[in-house]
């Protein structure tokens, strides 16, 4: 067998088709506080989002496991990284996400 090497063939570029297909995903870290922390029956939980995923993303990915997750609210108050948060917000990988409860006093 011939250990030579191939002779040239093609453009020398590669195409898209060519690569190898990932799917590119960040890893979040979900909290859940008080009365949510007893709904879903934990504090915290690694989620995977499709790169690019907002907090709204967060919320639809959570609520389409169903129970108990569909308890949550459709616009719940949240924190990313310690910071308040609107739904539109994007995500990083290693984003701290926190679900906080509503709050009743008197």
């Amino acid at each position: 067998m011939c250990m030579c090497p191939r002779p040239f063939q093609g453009s020398g570029f590669l195409s898209p088709n060519d690569l190898p297909r990932r799917s590119v995903s960040v890893s979040v870290n979900t909290l859940f506080f008080a009365s949510y922390r007893e709904l879903v029956g934990a504090s915290a939980l690694a989620v995977e989002l499709h790169d690019g995923a907002t907090v709204a993303d967060l919320v639809h990915e959570l609520r389409g496991r169903g129970e108990p997750f569909d308890a949550l609210p459709e616009e719940p108050a949240v924190a990313v990284n310690q910071s308040y948060a609107m739904l539109d917000e994007p995500l990083r990988e290693g984003d701290e996400v926190a679900f906080i409860p509503p709050v009743a006093g008197g």
